[in-house]
């Protein structure tokens, strides 16, 4: 694991080093602010046997004869996807966990029966992706510049050449955009976004973040943190930029906002304290990043954390600064978090 304290941030780094809560936070540091560009919502059905059209969040059409069923997709693209009824075959990013079971990030995939590319940061096996001869590859995008999420940066101009790819962004914006925009994706790709579980998936949906707007109001006095944890270090994300955080303040939640200033080293996403200083900032409830590369609040062991007002209190809650784009699973952060203020104690 790179020192979490170097002051040369790499996006490798931001990773490692917890930075879940940064997710791309050098990539937002680092990106092109002249390569902004949004998607336009358009996204062509086509019948399986005609042509496919899918404009992305780059601005890049992607034009192909057919349906493509040879997809390869960073794995929350692919469990997203999956939820619609779309099958990915091939994946890459956090799939697998160390005992061989699915990854968070895998959602309801059978992950024993994908082609895994590339399972940790930086992995990626061009050779095999080149014999599983790929009609599309497809990830999200955590800058503005559109830059692949989980593309190694040393193999991206070959990978790129092996087939066309496409991109949904997830940078800067709420969470209802991007799962629009997965909507679309799906739906060019066959899915039939009128069956009764779909359809019953967004309502739920909507009917979470009306409960979670009205706890909001009715507890303005509740502080949220979200949190994540690493060996030596501590990170507080501030809402800009991430889209659950960003679509939940939306909503009323009220909190935790670190100075842009202490958010500098992070790209603007995160704030890192060291465990000495985790009682920095003042919280009723804090938000725990869920995914494999952190440390979970069960196994944190140190003092400072465990007399935090919030800790002591059991008010801690999972968070998934990368959330499987489906309706279906986003649903439960919204529920989880307007549950945790609705019952929560003002301890902090």
């Amino acid at each position: 694991m790179p020192n979490a304290r170097a002051t040369h941030l790499t996006r490798r780094g931001i990773l490692a080093a917890g930075g879940a809560l940064g997710l791309g936070a050098v990539l937002a540091a680092c990106g092109d602010d002249d390569a902004k560009s949004e998607g336009s919502g358009e996204a062509t059905t086509a019948a399986k046997s005609g042509p496919w059209t899918f404009k992305d969040d780059r601005g890049t059409t992607v034009k192909l004869d057919k349906v493509p069923t040879k997809i390869v997709a960073f794995v929350g693209v692919a469990a997203a996807l999956y939820d619609y009824g779309i099958e990915v075959k091939g994946v890459f990013g956090p799939t697998k966990t160390q005992d061989g079971k699915a990854d968070v990030q895998a959602g309801d995939m059978d992950v024993s029966k994908l082609t895994v590319f590339g399972n940790v940061w930086d992995q990626f096996n061009v050779e095999k992706y080149a014999a599983f001869a790929p009609e599309v590859l497809i990830s999200t995008t955590f800058d503005s510049a559109g830059t692949l999420w989980y593309v190694p940066e040393a193999s991206k101009e070959k990978i790129a050449k092996l087939a066309p790819s496409a991109a949904i962004s997830v940078y800067d914006r709420q969470l209802t955009q991007p799962l629009q925009r997965m909507w679309e994706l799906a739906e060019s790709l066959g899915a039939d976004m009128k069956a009764d579980k779909t359809a019953q998936a967004k309502k739920d949906f909507e009917a979470a973040a009306e409960r979670l707007r009205k706890a909001a109001k009715a507890r303005p006095e509740i502080k949220v943190m979200a949190g994540s944890a690493s060996q030596d270090i501590f990170y507080v994300s501030g809402t800009n930029l991430s889209i659950d955080l960003e679509y939940f303040k939306a909503l009323g939640v009220n909190f935790v906002e670190p100075p842009e200033s202490a958010k500098k080293e992070g790209g603007g996403w995160f704030e890192s304290l060291s465990w000495e200083n985790v009682d920095k900032y003042p919280a009723d409830i804090i938000m725990m990043d869920d995914r494999s590369s952190t440390i979970q609040p069960a196994d944190i062991t140190e003092a400072t954390w465990k007399k935090l007002p919030a800790v002591k209190a059991g008010q801690i809650i999972a968070r998934s600064p990368e959330p499987i784009l489906s309706y279906a699973k986003c649903t439960p952060l919204l529920t989880s978090l307007a549950e945790a203020i609705e019952k929560a104690k003002k301890v902090a």
